[in-house]
């Protein structure tokens, strides 16, 4: 079972102790991981208009209508904080 190291590494600091083959499992907490930014899934009905709207923009930007939504959503948090 492994150990979780005292000494905080860098991100830099644990790529090149993995890449030299060296176990970096000390320096991960495997009894009570975390999942970061999960996503949680959601329903939302939207009117034919917003959603014809969100199609335009997914399609000038070249991204997924679920990207669009998603961007937009951040930057109105963004904004209140």
């Amino acid at each position: 079972m492994a150990k979780k190291s005292s000494k905080k590494l860098s991100s830099k600091e644990l790529d090149e102790k993995f890449d030299a083959g060296e176990d970096v499992l000390e320096h991960f907490d495997l009894k009570n991981p975390e999942r970061p930014n999960q996503s949680k899934r959601i329903n939302l009905d939207l009117p034919q208009w917003m959603m014809t709207s969100l199609d335009i923009e997914a399609t000038r930007l070249g991204i997924p209508r679920q990207a669009v939504i998603k961007m937009m959503i951040d930057q109105a948090l963004k904004k209140q904080a």
